[in-house]
């Protein structure tokens, strides 16, 4: 779904068809307590339509957290990942190590030089 900065976002719902109330939240603050309550302007700021771009592994677990500082008037957002095969936090654009066998081969072919 498009977010309200206009890029494509599988965590940000909407729903403007309810005749009793709107619904706009994004999911992945909603799910962790320790965030601040996310608003329409924080997907302007948030690198997870990046992340996602980077890395599809099904094994990361992103973790979204809205930190307010200055009396609320600075936002920050801030993502990690998690890997959950092994449990180990991990760089969210890269993912989980294990999934790219292909990263360790051409490391082996860096430290081995062009033969």
């Amino acid at each position: 779904m498009l977010t309200p900065a206009g890029r494509e976002c599988p965590h940000y719902y909407a729903d403007f068809n309810r005749h009793t109330r709107d619904i706009e939240e994004c999911r992945l603050a909603k799910a962790n307590p320790n965030s601040e309550p996310w608003h329409a302007k924080d997907c302007a700021k948030c690198p997870v339509p990046d992340i996602l771009l980077a890395n599809a592994s099904s094994s990361t677990q992103l973790i979204l957290t809205i930190k307010a500082s200055w009396f609320g008037f600075l936002r920050r957002v801030e993502v990690d990942a998690i890997c959950l095969k092994n449990g180990e936090k991990v760089d969210p654009y890269v993912g989980c190590p294990d999934e790219h066998p292909g990263l360790e081969l051409f490391r082996k072919a860096l430290e081995r030089g062009d033969e």
